[in-house]
């Protein structure tokens, strides 16, 4: 995906949606590129037909096309509905005038709708041949189409066989345009004629296959998962010495509205990308038949194919300059109730104030000294389920961090009258195992980013405690008291530099998985749960320290 690429659409309006601009756009986007359309006619159609068509004035059209150039870096251009001869001239005047390289050109020579209705005026024929054409980077007609353009130049034929098609692609060629692709939607075919066409043409043919099981698979088939296929629909590309079949399953539906827009579209997102043709019409192909395949039914004709099939749709936005961390963005504003409930937690205020009660932190203290053994282990078993150094290098460095807390924790609880082997004799409490064994189930689960999902809270939590703290103290009469606060020093150490380093760092990992494995619905939904449940036991630390008898 790359929207820095600009893919421009000249041609018709559907006023349902499912063909010309519209149905380009809807493809450019899907393919991750952005969509500038020049409209060369309005039509009022809908899937039952075309009922009107109203041409734009050629001047203005020409004007759209200049608009467009003289401002946007065009990548790639396709062309669709055209209309009459002097909108063909127009918009070749005005390519060969304001663009300083023309690029690759898809010409879709729309001459007919699906439903059977004039889109193209028979004079406009041999504008289209004799202008624009010999522009053309890949002409993709249909078989109808073909046989039109053919019969306007007195080669008359009849396309009724793989042959045929490879004929008239052939003779197509010899219009000017760089290569031709022949779309064979029109003609269902059996394997037995690509394999007659290819001992045929011998070594100048190649055959792509899509959506067909390869050689060496009966235990699929004997299981009844992959239904056998009778027909196939074959596109047929001829570059002068070479021709490649596009083989594929054919599909028993009336959802083919826009279909040759899409290809189109899709082969100049494709070409804007790269010059290679093969590659090109693999993916293309690939997209409009997935596309027929997931058509939702709409309207009463031939209804549209499914143009969004390939879009992931996901809950998160991606990183930018407004908001780089989005994930962590949604977590918090899908827990507000229990994340400020932690925050603004009564043992934080009254720490905050210095009026906290010793035995209260004394006890939250001890109580972490023993959670950090839990927390460690998480961490261990997430250097276990990492798949590269970079991942195992994060844990194993998290472990060092947390060792070295542990001398600090140490310290500080010796401050406090706790010595190092008092610390070791302290009862674990129900709340600290609770938490700890939670954190542990996630390791054992067998999902490493939810494991991280849950050991991230911890670390995000604390580091907004300090920061919040941290602001507060600066605001003019503030409530927070640092000048002789006995947990002035926790407070610089969650809001200090080292910290929050380790905060950054965390953020960073957890985008990074987010965006690297964009998550469902379904797995956002689990891993906010995640979340929440360790925010929940945070607090709960909190109401321990509180209430001494937990």
């Amino acid at each position: 995906m790359n929207p820095d690429l600009s893919i421009l659409t000249i041609a018709g309006s559907d006023s349902s949606g499912g063909a010309g601009v519209q149905a380009d756009l809807k493809t450019i986007t899907s393919f991750g590129c952005y969509g500038a359309s020049v409209i060369t006619a309005l039509t009022a159609q809908n899937t039952l037909g075309v009922q009107a068509v109203h041409p734009c004035p050629p001047d203005f059209i020409e004007q759209q096309v200049i608009s467009v150039l003289e401002d946007i870096p065009i990548h790639s251009i396709k062309t669709g509905m055209l209309y009459d001869a002097q909108i063909i001239q127009v918009i070749v005047r005005a390519l060969k005038t304001h663009a300083n390289k023309v690029p690759p050109l898809v010409c879709d020579p729309v001459c007919v709708s699906t439903s059977g209705d004039t889109l193209l005026q028979p004079e406009a024929l041999g504008a289209l041949i004799k202008e624009l054409f010999p522009m053309t980077t890949l002409l993709t007609p249909n078989i109808p189409e073909a046989v039109a353009l053919l019969s306007h130049t007195g080669q008359s034929i009849q396309i009724n066989s793989l042959e045929n098609m490879a004929t008239a692609a052939e003779k197509l060629l010899g219009y000017g345009c760089r290569a031709v692709l022949l779309k064979g939607g029109h003609l269902a075919v059996k394997m037995a004629d690509v394999q007659r066409l290819s001992r045929d043409l011998g070594p100048r043919v190649s055959i792509i296959r899509y959506g067909l099981t390869a050689e060496n698979t009966e235990i699929l088939r004997a299981g009844g998962g992959v239904p056998p296929v009778d027909l196939l629909v074959a596109d047929i590309l001829h570059e002068g010495r070479t021709v490649t079949l596009f083989i594929r399953p054919h599909i028993n539906s009336k959802n083919t509205h826009g279909t040759g827009c899409t290809l189109s579209a899709a082969l100049a997102c494709e070409l804007a990308r790269s010059s290679n043709i093969i590659e090109a019409i693999k993916s293309a192909t690939a997209y409009v038949h997935r596309g027929i395949e997931a058509a939702p039914r709409i309207g009463m004709g031939y209804g549209p194919l499914n143009h969004i099939h390939s879009v992931t749709r996901v809950p998160l936005s991606k990183p930018s300059l407004r908001n780089p961390y989005p994930l962590t963005t949604y977590f918090i504003e899908n827990s507000q109730d229990v994340w400020k409930a932690y925050v603004q937690h009564d043992f934080v205020i009254q720490l905050g104030k210095g009026v906290l009660d010793k035995k209260s932190f004394v006890h939250f203290i001890t109580q972490d000294y023993h959670y950090l053994k839990y927390y460690a282990r998480a961490y261990g078993f997430l250097a276990a389920k990492s798949t590269n150094f970079s991942a195992i290098t994060d844990a194993a460095e998290t472990v060092l961090d947390i060792i070295r807390e542990i001398q600090t924790h140490k310290l500080f609880c010796d401050s406090f009258g706790v010595s190092a082997e008092e610390l070791e004799k302290i009862q674990e409490s129900t709340t600290t195992t609770a938490y700890g064994a939670f954190i542990l189930d996630m390791g054992l689960q067998g999902d490493d980013t939810k494991l991280f999902m849950a050991v991230i809270a911890c670390l995000l939590g604390y580091g907004e405690v300090g920061l919040w703290l941290k602001s507060e103290a600066a605001k003019e009469n503030s409530w927070v008291v640092l000048e002789g606060n006995p947990y002035k020093e926790w407070i610089d150490v969650y809001s200090g530099p080292h910290y929050q380093a380790a905060v950054r760092k965390g953020l960073g990992i957890i985008e990074k998985r987010a965006m690297a494995d964009p998550p469902s619905a379904a797995r956002l939904m689990d891993w906010l749960a995640v979340w929440i449940r360790c925010t929940e036991l945070e607090k709960r630390f909190w109401d321990m320290a509180m209430d001494i008898s937990w």
